[in-house]
């Protein structure tokens, strides 16, 4: 077990925890949503797509998101997943992810949508 991401204790007031796959899923999520330069220890972490929520939309900012979401999964989790498609929508302040990747443990198939609001 890992501990669940965002930080949430659980019923007891301790550490809450998660299965393998939701963890998974929690650091994928952490990749997506990190501005690099937001870690101190790992300042290239991430891919910053919170600063595209107000971007205009057009499709080429479409396909060059989509290649450095695919390029920083790959990167930082390259070793437990491989990333098969991206693809990435915003509109009015919200921006919607949805990754399809394959666990490279089991070869387990997986489709999942990370949505965010403007900060």
């Amino acid at each position: 077990m890992s501990l669940h991401f965002p930080f949430q204790p659980d019923r007891r007031g301790r550490s809450g925890e998660a299965d393998s796959e939701t963890h998974l899923r929690d650091m994928i999520e952490q990749v997506l949503f990190t501005v690099p330069g937001e870690r101190v220890n790992r300042p290239d972490f991430g891919c910053g797509l919170l600063q595209l929520v107000f971007a205009p939309n057009s499709d080429t900012l479409a396909a060059a998101v989509q290649m450095t979401v695919h390029s920083a999964l790959q990167q930082w989790l390259g070793d437990r997943i491989v990333v098969e498609g991206v693809n990435v929508e915003h509109s009015e302040g919200t921006l919607s992810v949805d990754v399809q990747y394959v666990i490279r443990r089991g070869e387990e198939r997986r489709l999942t949508r990370f949505t965010r609001g403007a900060p």
